[in-house]
């Protein structure tokens, strides 16, 4: 059977267009009613590509392939950045299916798909489910922004203990604050001014410093994990002196220009820097479990999810003005 549902992609001219796709169910597949969707920084990139755009996706699953016996119609899931994966890789079995060595074989890079929609077409094996009581607005931004932080929390040795610094008050920021602080670490936030001090403390910040290029910290104690939240545009050599021994740098926002790093100095410290994927689906469960019981929220800006209403959200982005993650829902 086929369907036949709403996308919304980018154009050439950097505009938002509603357009129509019509998938043939797969055996394990499900079609999920798009309800929420995040707006992340990487579809502002994709905007010109033509794409159906979106990957913080809620939604309520209303067809299942023949084969689907994980999820039943009339489930409300999420859906994030991976849309298939083999599931018996080595990469699949060990938990870190978000680096699946046969995900291009199961149309990982399918155009036509997206969380900016009507509905979508997924792998089964690749939604999650939302916890009872836990708002699907809420859930949406956890599916990319929540999940981005979250794997660098959970997988990477982070302890309760520990001195977690956030450099970057933003989408990723605020949440990773929020989420550090209710694992139990000293969270340590780094702004270049100081106009977010009091939202980050509320957020769950024990530390506030203003910090910007060429200029050191004074009484400064050194962290043990710092997540790059904020420009893509990194001075590693900066960080070096706020870098406790066998420290560990995340670079959670990126940029297309080569960074240089510092190795003699940072190896004099042991200091490493992660490179981190989107979560894997066990990271996903776990996460959207942990918010829904310790009630953590985004704080975000609700947009309907219209060519109108998208527009607005990615202009509100572009401008810098979005506090602090979009969500588009759809009436």
């Amino acid at each position: 059977m086929s369907i036949t549902f709403e996308v919304f992609r980018g154009s050439n001219e950097g505009k938002i267009v509603a357009d129509k796709t019509t998938r043939v169910l797969e055996p394990n597949e499900v079609y999920i009613e798009t309800t929420h969707s995040g707006l992340c920084g990487t579809d502002e990139h994709y905007l010109t590509s033509g794409i159906a755009l979106g990957h913080e996706g809620v939604g309520i699953v209303r067809q299942l392939g023949r084969d689907v016996t994980s999820v039943k119609v009339g489930a409300r899931v999420g859906f994030g950045y991976t849309h298939y994966v083999c599931g018996n890789c080595e990469k699949c079995l060990s938990g870190w299916d978000q680096y699946c060595e046969n995900k291009k074989e199961y149309g990982s890079h399918d155009h036509d798909l997206g969380s900016f929609s009507g509905g979508t077409v997924w792998d089964a094996r690749c939604v999650v489910p939302i916890p009872d009581g836990y708002e699907s607005a809420d859930a949406a931004p956890m599916m990319c922004a929540g999940a981005t932080v979250w794997t660098c929390l959970m997988e990477y040795g982070v302890k309760p203990i520990d001195r977690v610094a956030v450099m970057g008050v933003g989408g990723l920021g605020h949440l990773a604050i929020k989420l550090a602080s209710a694992m139990g670490c000293h969270v340590v936030v780094l702004s270049s001014s100081d106009a977010k001090r009091k939202e980050a403390f509320e957020f769950g910040a024990s530390e506030y410093h203003v910090f910007r290029k060429g200029e050191e910290l004074e009484d400064f104690k050194p962290v043990n994990h710092l997540l790059l939240c904020g420009s893509g545009s990194v001075d590693y050599s900066s960080l070096i002196p706020i870098m406790d021994v066998h420290g560990s740098i995340y670079p959670l926002t990126v940029d297309m220009v080569p960074s240089p790093v510092p190795l003699v100095f940072m190896n004099l410290k042991g200091i490493r820097i992660q490179g981190s994927l989107v979560a894997s689906r066990r990271s996903l469960r776990s996460l959207l479990e942990f918010v829904a019981a310790k009630k953590i929220t985004p704080t975000s800006m609700i947009f309907p999810l219209t060519t109108e209403g998208i527009e607005t959200a990615m202009q509100t982005l572009r401008g810098g003005k979005m506090r602090y993650r979009g969500v588009l829902v759809r009436e």
